[in-house]
């Protein structure tokens, strides 16, 4: 299908995300929560501003870091005797305090249930609008490719490089955070090949022999023993295949959806045994659009949809703008 082209981010307010939290803060507890907007700042840029007024690093509590390049709004915690340190977070530019409240426990990595975002692109296509209603229709249909997206990468791709570099044994001079990030990231581009193949296979709405189903209202996952018995249940949006981030949670699976597992890291001259000492997990392949609406604006349009924690929002843009620029 087309796509409307177009432009991304020419300002920092034409992307706009906001955490939708797994429950909201009590009004009491050990723990003080303050809501935040940020400006081209990251979540860790928060966190050094908060260190900077004295709480621990490792006292600061948020359930998922957000994009640097956008508007965003999440919450964050820390032990209420540091409550004061929201105070001192005004004078940080680019950050404000939107609400503060408390909370029995801190906020935890995850804590969250997706993220709604509000996505401005300008200068697309004269016809736009029926593209765009067209392709957001067929993909709340299919759903959306769950590609891990660019930002995970690193310029020209160092973060993949090197996680190859430390799968393969080499010395590298990083801290055990460093080293987990790397292979983190080149477990995500695995994923990604192994989604970008099964697409090229006309395999996207599928389930194969050997792999593993995730319910999309539930979570709950089970091994497919028929790909065609369950074919009702993927066109429906009921399922879709959990595909492996290779680790020790996440061994190769058995039959046809084993063997393009054993393919991609084939390609790449891996072997699962290398990731054996790495936590692993599995990735659902497609994620839902249910609520995608298009409306026009000032030299263009603006999109707002709902994605599941851990989904990225380039994901969906790459599909609605296809050639446009997604920087």
């Amino acid at each position: 299908m087309p796509g409307t082209g177009g432009n991304l981010r020419e300002d920092i307010a034409d992307f706009v995300v906001e955490e939708i939290p797994s429950y909201l803060p009590s009004g009491a507890g050990g723990h003080a929560y303050a809501f935040i907007e940020k400006r081209e700042l990251t979540t860790m840029d928060v966190v050094t501003a908060l260190a900077g007024a004295g709480v621990p690093r490792r006292a600061v509590g948020f359930a998922g870091q957000k994009d640097k390049y956008a508007v965003a709004r999440q919450w964050i915690s820390v032990p209420a005797e540091y409550a004061t340190a929201f105070e001192s977070m005004g004078d940080v530019g680019g950050l404000t305090v939107l609400e503060t409240s408390l909370h029995r426990n801190k906020l935890g990595l995850g804590h969250l249930r997706g993220n709604r975002f509000s996505v401005r692109v300008r200068n697309p296509r004269s016809d736009w609008q029926t593209v765009a209603e067209d392709v957001l229709a067929h993909l709340r249909g299919v759903g959306v490719p769950n590609y891990f997206g660019p930002q995970r990468f690193g310029s020209f791709n160092t973060n993949i490089v090197d996680g190859m570099r430390l799968i393969r044994g080499e010395k590298m001079r990083v801290d055990r955070r460093m080293q987990r990030f790397y292979q983190s990231a080149l477990q995500s581009h695995l994923f990604n090949w192994l989604l970008k193949i099964r697409m090229e296979h006309g395999l996207f709405g599928a389930v194969l022999a050997g792999d593993r189903a995730q319910k999309h209202d539930t979570g709950g996952m089970f091994v497919v023993e028929d790909g065609a018995a369950e074919s009702e249940r993927v066109r429906r949006m009921e399922i879709s295949a959990a595909l492996p981030l290779f680790g020790k949670k996440a061994r190769i699976s058995g039959g046809d959806a084993g063997e393009l597992e054993l393919r991609v890291l084939s390609e790449f001259g891996l072997e699962y045994g290398q990731f054996r000492g790495i936590p692993g997990a599995r990735r659902i392949s497609r994620i839902r659009l249910d609520d995608a609406t298009v409306k026009p604006a000032e030299d263009g349009y603006v999109v707002e949809f709902t994605l599941p924690k851990g989904s990225f929002a380039t994901s969906v843009m790459r599909e609605l703008m296809k050639d446009g620029d997604l920087r």
